[in-house]
This record gives structure tokens, sequence and C-alpha cells, in this order.
């Protein structure tokens, strides 16, 4: 029996809601988007963890290091926002971006996800795997060898990695919003045969319809910005955010798809059965001519019509050369013996 996934959604593929930094620093409005994205029914629902000073250099970057700090949510907030998920049994997830951090919210994290831009922070790597639990690894700004040596290396630093579910891989590109043309889906297909790992998709671009795509590629974790709402919105994240009502129509889509899908055994359908169309459909030997008793039957006294009543058109052979023991109309059923 083949084993169960575990990075398996309610709906098929793991569905993340990534509010990230949509909060903007806001707690209320942090908690608000929580519940948003609870009532949605996804399956996780996903933060950041970081203090701008221990994300950025305040030196070399001062710019990005004051945008984070203005968006920092405190330990104790980040603890309230987890403890709503778990009481509404959804998936309380971060990426933590400070090593510091993660002695306070391990507890709350059932898996790790490893963001584009730390996938070669060794040291920050080397620290989480340590840490005994499933890793996603997102995979923006990478080439695939890249991706490789961190795969050795998680797998160098605690072989629990070499098991299967402990590990998946994000086809993702970190550009904001994404062009179509940089989406790339197909590296879905180069990852899975490349590293043999469950592979998912990390939404950067506009809309729905590359998710969808992805999960009809064979994706099985869809990682989406969400927000409450893109209009008046300056942060770059909320342009390529997936609102309430959107994230509600991208499951149930997902669900159609599921029904779509159906099952991977070929045969007759209940309906194609009971629509008796497996006749009516089909064609059947007919006599294009009235034969008598006696007469032999050639290959252009033969016609192929539906319904499929009588001699199945398959054994056109069989009665070529027949000869008749009875009158035949033309176009009626026939009941030769093959």
């Amino acid at each position: 029996m083949k084993k169960k996934s575990f990075w398996k959604g309610k709906h098929g593929p793991l569905l993340i809601a990534e509010i990230g930094g949509n909060h903007e620093g806001d707690f209320s409005y942090a908690k608000k988007l929580t519940k948003l994205a609870i009532s949605t029914g996804v399956d996780v629902i996903k933060f950041q963890i970081y203090s701008g000073s221990g994300l950025v250099s305040r030196v070399e970057s001062k710019k990005r290091f004051e945008h984070f700090r203005k968006f920092e949510l405190s330990k104790d907030q980040h603890i309230e926002i987890a403890n709503m998920c778990k009481k509404a049994k959804v998936i309380y997830l971060a990426s933590v971006w400070e090593e510091s951090c993660l002695n306070w919210i391990d507890r709350y994290l059932k898996f790790y996800k490893i963001g584009s831009g730390d996938l070669t922070a060794y040291p920050i790597l080397s620290q989480l795997a340590k840490r005994d639990k499933p890793i996603i690894l997102s995979t923006g700004l990478s080439t695939l060898k890249e991706i490789k040596n961190t795969i050795k290396f998680l797998r160098q630093q605690n072989k629990k990695y070499k098991q299967e579910n402990y590990l998946a891989l994000l086809q993702c590109t970190s550009s904001y919003p994404t062009d179509d043309r940089e989406v790339n889906l197909n590296v879905i297909n180069t990852l899975k045969q490349s590293t043999n790992l469950p592979v998912g998709y990390s939404h950067h671009n506009k809309g729905d319809l590359a998710l969808i795509a992805a999960y009809l590629m064979g994706a099985q974790i869809l990682e989406f910005h969400f927000t409450d709402t893109r209009k008046r919105k300056t942060f770059r994240d909320h342009k390529i955010s997936l609102n309430p009502q959107e994230t509600k129509e991208l499951i149930s889509k997902i669900k159609k798809i599921n029904l779509i899908k159906g099952k991977s055994i070929k045969k007759p359908t209940q309906n194609e059965i009971k629509s008796k169309h497996i006749q009516s459909f089909r064609r059947a030997l007919y006599l294009n001519r009235d034969l008598k008793k006696g007469q032999i039957i050639k290959k252009e006294f033969i016609t192929c019509l539906r319904p499929n009543k009588g001699i199945d058109a398959r054994n056109y052979k069989k009665i070529v050369g027949k000869k008749l023991k009875n009158n035949i109309s033309a176009f009626e059923k026939l009941k030769l013996k093959i």
C-alpha cells in the first residue's frame, strides 16, 4: 500500500495562505487577516518571523533594515496568532528568519518553511536541520545545482532528510509580480525527476491560473499570498495576493478538478451504461441490400451502422463468405452465427 503523503491538504494539495508581511506591523490587522484566512478553508496560515536587526545589515541596506523593523510583530503577538490557528484546527506556519526566534516559536511549528532567500544560508539551515522537523524549501533565485547542493547539505546535517516526506521543494520565482514568461511551471517536473522529492509551487503571479495549472501538473503544495483586499494597498505583496473570495473560489476549482480527474481505471462509467450509449453510439454490421436464402455475403454487401445490435462491427471479417440460411432484408439486425 502506498504511504500517505505528509504534504496533503483537506482538498488534495496542501494549501498555504501566506499572510507574510501583509499585516505591515499592525497586530490588529494581522489577527483580522488570520481570521479571514481561517474562514476560507485553507490548511496552513503562514507568517514570517524576524527582527530588522537580525535580518538586514543596517549599514549595507538601511532602507530594507527600516522596512523590516516597521513590519515586526513581537514574540507574544506571534504566539497569540499561533494559538488562534490551533484553536481553529488550522496549521500555523512561519518562515523563521532569525535563529534566536526558533527557541520560542518552535513548539508551534509542525514543519519548517525555508524561503528562497535562505536556500544558501547554510548556518541557519544547519540549526533547523538539527531540530528534526520536516522542511519545505522554496527554490526562487536558484539553479538546479544549488538546490541539489542544499538537499545534500541538509542530509549531511541530519539523515532524516533522506526519508520520504521529510523534505519538499517549491518551484518559485522571486519577482513580484512574476511575469507570465518567468513562472516556469515546467520546473515542477524537472525537480521531481531530478530529486525524487515532493514538489509544490509558491505563487507570485497575478490571479489563480498558475496555481490551478501547477496543481494539474502535479504540485502537492500550493503556497500563495493572502490579503483582505488589494484596493488602495501600496505594499508589494498585497498586489500578488488572493483575497478571501478568490481563495474560496480556488478551493472550489480544486474540488471540481478532483471530481473531473476521477478514477484511474478506464472502463465504462455508470452514466455511459445507464444511457445505453455503448449500444446506440457503436456500430454493428448490416446488409445494404436484400439477400435471399443460399446467397453468399460479399464484402460489398456489408455496411457498418448504428446501433450496435446483432453482430458487432469488429467481427466484419467473420461474416464475409457466409452462406445465408434465411432471407434477410436490408438494414435489419443480423442473427447469423459467427
